[in-house]
């Protein structure tokens, strides 16, 4: 004869590991951070491309000059989402919200603008890794866009 297991006990079999449902700030933190860890090592890895160091050593990048608007709009593109970490976790919830969106929705035509130029050698580098990107930044906007109303 079988005994009954409560309720309890059925939802939460021996071994269950505790499901708690983390903040939306800290999702939101984390796939920041996630995006930047990408945006760097794509950046990085693109340095093995062969000729890459030559073109960079003559002062081009991906056709453009290496001159002081490129670093400083280079600096702008790293630092926004390097600063919505901070961001997500300390503006007011609103704010917070509401700067997610909107930043997460202009990256996305960014990242993907940033395979233009690309030959089709590096089609899955490039592919996958601006896949991933993109997921990120629309794992963000959900996040912000179905962010809770406090009861």
């Amino acid at each position: 004869m079988r005994t009954q297991q409560s309720p309890a006990a059925q939802q939460n079999p021996p071994g269950a590991l505790d499901e708690q449902r983390l903040p939306v700030r800290t999702k939101l933190a984390a796939a920041w951070t996630s995006f930047m860890f990408l945006y760097i090592y794509v950046d990085y890895l693109a340095l093995y491309k062969p000729g890459f160091l030559d073109q960079l050593r003559a002062g081009i990048v991906h056709e453009f000059d290496t001159g002081p608007a490129f670093v400083s709009a280079a600096l702008t593109m790293m630092a926004v989402p390097i600063l919505m970490i901070l961001l997500s976790t300390t503006l007011p919830a609103r704010a917070a919200r509401t700067v997610n969106l909107v930043v997460a929705a202009l990256y996305i035509p960014i990242t993907v603008y940033n395979v233009a130029g690309e030959t089709w050698s590096y089609s899955y580098f490039y592919g996958f890794s601006i896949g991933l990107e993109v997921l990120l930044l629309a794992y963000v906007l959900r996040s912000a866009w179905t962010w809770p109303a406090r009861a």
